[in-house]
Parts: structure tokens; sequence; C-alpha cells
């Protein structure tokens, strides 16, 4: 079997394979390939490819001859028309946003596996894309707020006067939102924490954070490790506590997303109307419309002198650990779909193969995606 390894479009820094783990498929009789240059970005020279065992290749020779291709973002649909019927893309592919785009994988026979689409479940935990780049993006995330902010994190008492220590206000403690409190923490910052689920309390005040409660959340035990909607009643309360703290908060971090649906508005502008001049906002919803009420993807926007960067792709910015940590969670699926003599073999009795699946023999596979509208791409 040939596996190929494109190099990514748009500005994106990662590469969907490493070097080490090209030479652990080598081994498994997986023949690889990589474009010229896929992994300089991340700091993967060719050299260090073809020290693997890896071939170099070009573009159009991996994408008309590999049987399985490996990319990072959705590849653009010029691209995927290159790709000859019954072969096998596996990336983020991010269906839920691209029905249009699924739709055309379906016409062109080709099956899709998305990385993003998998259960959260324990035995998913080795192979979960999001988490391990959320884990990147949170600890990058207070990194930028600390250098965009105008004054210390931590406590300092001087002989030319007293600092008082940051607040940081982090809405959302999932994995990036966590790693997010741990940074913060470390640099001296006093943290308070927003979630909608009431089992991560505890997680939050092992971490030296306070969890701010709210009552009357939905249920998310059964949504697969994600966050759910919630209700108005829910989402009223939640905006008075949240003003209550931002209105005192010096950094905001927010990471709250949805699978498949716009990001909540959780910061709206009467209270940006209420934050201190010099104070600093993070977004990390910004890709599917962000958290706050003037937050724009990929741009800085300062309000009242309240500077509120959207960045939903914070992990791309330390490529060369971001890009070992999906290369092993790439690996780590591979071996449910790899036969011994390295051949592939979907098996979509298995729940994570089965939830990877997006589109396969000219058909939307996906549970979700067969019954979903086709609906705007974000």
């Amino acid at each position: 079997m040939i596996a190929g390894i494109l190099k990514e479009k748009n500005g994106e820094t990662r590469v969907s394979l490493t070097p080490e783990i090209v030479k652990q498929l080598q081994q498994m009789s997986v023949t690889v390939w990589v474009e010229q240059g896929a992994g300089a970005q991340a700091f993967y020279n060719d050299d260090a490819y073809m020290q693997a065992g890896a071939q170099i290749k070009t573009a159009a020779e991996i994408l008309s001859l590999s049987d399985i291709i490996f990319t990072l973002q959705p590849p653009p649909r010029e691209v995927v028309a290159q790709i000859p019927a019954g072969k096998v893309i596996l990336g983020v592919l991010q269906p839920l946003f691209r029905p249009e785009e699924v739709e055309y994988w379906a016409t062109r026979q080709i099956t899709a596996l998305s990385l993003d689409a998998i259960p959260r479940t324990t035995r998913a935990q080795v192979m979960d894309v999001l988490s391990s780049q959320a884990n990147i993006a949170g600890y990058k995330a207070v990194l930028l707020a600390a250098y965009t902010y105008s004054r210390y994190f931590p406590m300092f008492m001087t002989a030319a006067g007293s600092i008082a220590p940051a607040k940081v206000l982090i809405l959302g403690a999932g994995v990036a939102g966590l790693q997010a409190i741990a940074t913060a923490r470390r640099l001296g910052a006093v943290v308070e924490v927003f979630d909608t689920r009431p089992a991560v309390k505890e997680e939050v005040i092992s971490l030296g954070a306070r969890f701010v409660e709210v009552d009357g959340a939905a249920d998310a035990s059964a949504a697969g490790g994600y966050a759910v909607e919630q209700s108005a009643d829910y989402q009223q309360k939640q905006q008075a506590k949240i003003a209550e703290s931002i209105a005192k908060a010096d950094i905001v971090i927010t990471t709250a997303q949805i699978p498949g649906k716009k990001a909540p508005v959780l910061v709206t502008q009467p209270m940006l109307d209420q934050m201190r001049s010099g104070a600093v906002i993070i977004d990390m919803a910004a890709a599917t419309g962000g958290n706050t009420a003037l937050t724009r993807n990929n741009e800085t926007v300062l309000y009242q002198g309240v500077t509120i960067i959207g960045n939903s792709n914070l992990a791309a910015s330390m490529p060369a650990d971001a890009s070992k940590l999906y290369a092993k969670n790439v690996f780590n699926f591979l071996k449910l779909i790899l036969t011994k003599e390295g051949n592939l073999q979907l098996n979509f009795e298995d729940d994570i193969v089965k939830g990877a699946c997006i589109t396969h023999n000219g058909e939307i596979v996906h549970e979700r995606l067969k019954s979903a509208k086709p609906a705007a791409s974000i």
C-alpha cells in the first residue's frame, strides 16, 4: 500500500505525519510518499523523511497513485478532483461545517475519514486530535495573552511598590481551558472558570482556579465528550454571572464550541463596554463565529481599549510539537484500519472507524450527516 503525505495549503504550518511515524509505517510494510517540502514549516526536512524510508514525490504523483492520502486541513476541491475513485483521504476534515464538500467527496467515490468526528471515548483518547491540538492551543493562548497584556501576570512586591496579580477568566474547561488554567496559574495569575459541565469542577479546583457555578445546565453526558446547547433560561443566568466576572477581568480566554453549530456568544457588547481598558480577550472559537460579539477570525480588534484576538489555529503556532502529537494520533488510528501486511481494511463494526468515516462507496455514511440537510458552511 502507498500512503501519501501532502503539503498543507493556506498557510498551515503543521504536517500530517512526522519522520518518526513514517519509519514505523515502513516497518508495517507501508510505502510512504511525501510531497517535497511538506514538513519544512514544522522543521521536518525532506532529508529526515528520506532517512526514515520515505520517498519524495510530486503532489500529482501522490494524488494519483496513493491508496491513502494524509492531510491535516480539508483539501481544496481542486485537489480532491485529482484523487481517483476508491481512494482514501484522512485528516481533520470538519465535515459538519462543509456539507457541500462532503457531497462532493461522495460524488467522487472517495472514502473520507475525519479524525475530528471520532467518538470521544476512553479507547479513542490516543487518537483524539481535538484534544492533542487543544492542549497546545490552551497553552499558547495564555502566552499570547501575556505577551499582549500591558501588565504583569504574577504579583510582585518591590521597593518601588506592589503589583497585583492579573485576573484571568476562562470560559470553557475542556482540554484547552484546563491547559490555559494550568499555564495562567504557573504565570502567577488569579483564575476564574465557567463551564456548563459540573463534572469539571474538581479538575478546575485541583489546578488552583475558582469554578463559577450556574444552576440548570443541560446534561452533556450523552454528547460524547462535547458541549451541548443550553436553554435560553440557562444562557440568561450564565451571561449574568459572566458579566460580574468579566468586569473585573484583565484577561479573558474563550474556548466554547458546539460541533456543527455556530459558537455561542458568551461575551456580549454590553459586557465588553464594562471591561477594563487594557484588557485582552483570546477567542479560540473564532473560526465558528466566536464567543464575543465583536470577534473576527484571524484578526485583532481593538474596542474601547480592549484587545480581542480571534484565533482558532493556535496549535499551528507550535508546529513541531503539534505535528508530532497529531502524527501519533493518526498512527494510533491507522492501527485500526491496517492489516499485518500493511493493507487497508475498514472495519465498520468498530465504533471509532464507523464514527470517523464520512463518505464511502459513493455515499454519505456518517449518521449525523445522512439525516442533516445541507447548510451554509461557516
